[in-house]
């Protein structure tokens, strides 16, 4: 081993790792924490923006073999997460770092069952995440997430279920199950301030918004009374249902949301007895769309019948990680994780437009 290697050494090294989401070296963007330097070992944490990293595993191999290259016989490498904060501080929802509307420009595209599963893969990873159901309409969340438990009041405020990790928040809790809502804009907009401000959220990493397909009242709403980290579009490969999110798409922008990517669902169907692959509403529109527009493609969900049967049952697909569609929605939510870091850096992209 090379005599007396500095701090200032291994941190010359560690520039060399670069965050490929972010586009800066670790050290830069203040990732390295806790340096120490031995006689033989070198130590250090490396603090990254979200426990949901898709690229965790290569920094921490980049770090190592950066350091280890300096001649170092151990180095030892521990990680911490700090994820950023975009929404934190508003007098309704204080201790929530991030808001993310999900929306579609449509119904029938299966916008609820990615945000669910989304919620679910996201705190899978470590994450603290909420999911707050805003479809006043036609509130689905609670029976998708296996809803056994009831909301109940604490000092004065609603302590929201927990499913499965998730903090969960929905209309159909309240209404008797066949009752339909019937609501002008000050109504719908009164539930979404007592959703957000009345409820014990407490600390979340993000706060998931299941939003009513199209553009109305409740998504002009939301995006008026809280700060917004973002929306992700979620729509099938059709023209028809490119076409109108889309529409949505316009909404966030005149509202400067910005866009955090679009999600291709019911992408391809992958038969389970043979393999066979056939794409039943086409395939790639959403990933061409996203590339046209210049937002992120964050991934594609298949066509499964398995996710039909354990949402129905109220058992997420993103619990197993094992099948298809369950690698799909962390592959998703990494994607996601990324992309509101990269937001929260300010970092500039080609896939994004400021």
């Amino acid at each position: 081993m090379r005599s007396k290697i500095s701090p200032q050494d291994v941190l010359n090294a560690l520039k060399a790792v670069r965050d490929p989401d972010l586009g800066r070296d670790i050290v830069t963007m203040g990732f390295v924490k806790d340096l120490e330097v031995g006689d033989s070992r070198v130590s250090f944490t490396l603090q990254l923006t979200t426990p949901a990293c898709p690229v965790r595993d290569q920094l921490v191999a980049q770090a190592r073999a950066a350091v280890a290259a300096l001649g170092v016989a151990k180095v030892d490498v521990r990680l911490a997460t700090q994820v950023p904060t975009r929404a934190a501080g508003h007098a309704l929802i204080p201790q929530v770092k991030n808001t993310v509307a999900v929306a579609s420009g449509k119904g029938g595209v299966g916008k609820s069952t990615v945000a669910a599963n989304l919620a679910v893969a996201l705190q899978r990873t470590g994450a603290k995440v909420g999911l707050m159901d805003t479809d006043v309409y036609g509130p689905s969340v609670p029976m998708l997430m296996g809803g056994t438990e009831a909301p109940h009041v604490v000092e004065g405020k609603i302590a929201p279920p927990v499913e499965y990790g998730v903090k969960i928040m929905s209309m159909a809790y309240f209404l008797p199950k066949d009752e339909a809502v019937i609501w002008r804009g000050p109504m719908l907009h009164k539930t979404i301030q007592q959703f957000l401000g009345d409820v014990r959220w407490g600390e979340l990493d993000y706060l998931l918004m299941d939003l009513p397909p199209g553009t109305g009242d409740i998504q002009l709403s939301l995006s008026q009374t809280i700060p917004l980290t973002g929306a992700v579009i979620v729509s099938t490969p059709q023209d028809l249902a490119l076409t109108v999110a889309s529409k949505a798409i316009t909404m966030f922008q005149k509202l400067n949301v910005p866009i955090l990517g679009i999600i291709e669902n019911m992408s391809y169907y992958l038969c389970p007895q043979c393999g066979h692959r056939e794409e039943i509403f086409g395939h790639g529109g959403a990933r061409e769309a996203a590339n046209k527009l210049g937002f992120a493609f964050l991934g594609e969900i298949p066509l499964d019948p398995s996710i039909r049967v354990q949402s129905d049952g109220g058992k997420p697909v993103a619990l197993d990680d094992a099948t298809i569609y369950g690698k799909a929605f962390q592959e998703v939510a990494g994607a996601l994780a990324a992309q509101i870091s990269i937001a929260s850096y300010h970092v500039p992209q080609d896939i994004r437009i400021e």
